[in-house]
């Protein structure tokens, strides 16, 4: 450690356990970004992470919002379990990449989710009469398969967004584009094997980039846990601030299956499309 270093303050601690959107809401956790930007108590910032990914948009939210802490302090990214889609879109706002040699790392890719239920609702006897302007202003409706123009344009989604993914990741990890698309195939790695391919900085643990972190800050390696602040209904029903929207059984089991209709894009590990994650 420097030797003059600063023995106020401390290392801010943000763990994002879990699917982006749900269990890591956008909007609560872009402001507890924005708050350790200003904040001079923190001299430094660790990402603790353990995620999947989720929602393409809000990686892109609080990527930016990472990113935007990162330009007055260090900021480093802890994989401690799974960094992947968009939990590793979120390491590429750090300056610096740590994980356990057995973390689950990588994951560059996109996955565009339409439910068609087409032939379930035919054997229901269900149709639908649709009146529209525009001839693609359907395109997304579940209740009739996509025709190849459709298709066309659907993977023209894709591939834009997927180009933005590896635009970051070239950006964050100081690596050519053509590199990273050698890489983006959507698989993941050990961490182990991304540190040999330049996705990982160094190989520890939690006190290992506690150490890495306050090291950059200048400041003793104190942690501080930073947690979204609770609502009164979330402190009256004993929910976590970050827990997934709706907490009774009923809302566990509508939630997933909601999403999965409702289609999107993500920036997620297919295995979890139909419910959330809760780290380890």
């Amino acid at each position: 450690m420097p030797f003059g270093l600063s023995r106020r303050g401390g290392v801010a601690v943000v763990e994002l356990h879990g699917v982006i959107g749900t269990r890591i809401r956008t909007n609560t956790y872009s402001r507890l970004f924005d708050s350790i930007a200003k904040s001079k108590r923190f001299r430094a910032v660790l990402l603790d992470i353990d995620s999947p990914g989720g929602s393409a948009s809000g990686s892109e939210v609080l990527y930016y919002s990472i990113r935007k802490v990162a330009e007055s302090k260090p900021v480093v990214a802890y994989v401690r379990g799974m960094g992947a889609s968009g939990g590793y879109y979120l390491c590429c706002a750090a300056s610096k990449v740590m994980a356990l040699p057995t973390a689950m790392v990588g994951s560059i890719g996109v996955i565009y989710l339409r439910p068609v239920l087409e032939q379930l609702l035919g054997k229901m006897g269900v149709q639908f009469s649709v009146f529209k302007s525009g001839s693609l202003k359907d395109m997304t409706g579940f209740w009739r398969s996509p025709t190849a123009e459709e298709e066309g344009k659907f993977q023209g989604l894709i591939d834009e967004v997927y180009e933005n993914f590896v635009s970051v990741v070239s950006q964050g990890r100081s690596m050519e584009e053509a590199r990273v698309k050698e890489l983006a195939t959507g698989e993941v790695f050990t961490a182990r094997r991304a540190l040999e391919m330049g996705l990982v900085d160094e190989l520890g643990g939690f006190d290992q980039a506690l150490e890495a972190a306050a090291y950059l800050g200048d400041v003793q390696p104190r942690s501080l846990l930073v947690q979204p602040k609770r609502s009164f209904s979330d402190r009256f029903m004993g929910r976590p601030a970050s827990g997934v929207y709706g907490a009774s059984g009923l809302d566990m089991i509508t939630g997933p299956v909601q999403r999965l209709l409702s289609g999107g894009i993500y920036y997620l590990e297919p295995e979890f499309l139909m419910g959330d994650y809760a780290g380890g």
